[in-house]
């Protein structure tokens, strides 16, 4: 989240585990995320860049970099919110994912809003 009540963007994210795209056998273990990205801010802002790191149980890191989400740049006033699902894959059954989104508000100021780290894992995996 941002810490400048004008331009103050929420992330909220989960993560659950896809076994139907996942294969064990070669350490490959596929994950399903929803993000929510709320803009609780005073002025409009859009989405315009995205920055993932994602880090695997033996420490591996993938950095992601892009424009925008799922092929949209979202807008977002005031009290709005913008919900999209994507999914990762990583070598092991326990990882987390973090990173940030590039905005430009309305008044041209650009900031970053933080995605906070969230968990994947098989079920059962942590407790």
């Amino acid at each position: 989240m941002s810490d400048d009540a004008t331009h103050r963007i929420e992330v909220t994210a989960h993560a659950v585990f896809v076994p139907e795209q996942s294969d064990i056998v070669a350490d490959r273990y596929v994950f399903a995320y929803t993000v929510i990205i709320r803009n609780s801010g005073s002025v409009p802002a859009q989405l315009v860049s995205r920055h993932w790191v994602i880090t695997d149980a033996h420490k591996r890191l993938q950095e992601v970099r892009g424009q925008g989400v799922v092929g949209e740049q979202p807008w977002l006033a005031p009290g709005q919110h913008f919900e999209y699902s994507s999914s990762a894959s990583i070598a092991t059954p326990v990882g987390t994912m973090h990173g940030s989104y590039q905005m430009v508000a309305a008044d041209g100021t650009r900031f970053d809003a933080e995605i906070p780290p969230f968990q994947l894992s098989l079920p059962r995996t942590l407790h």
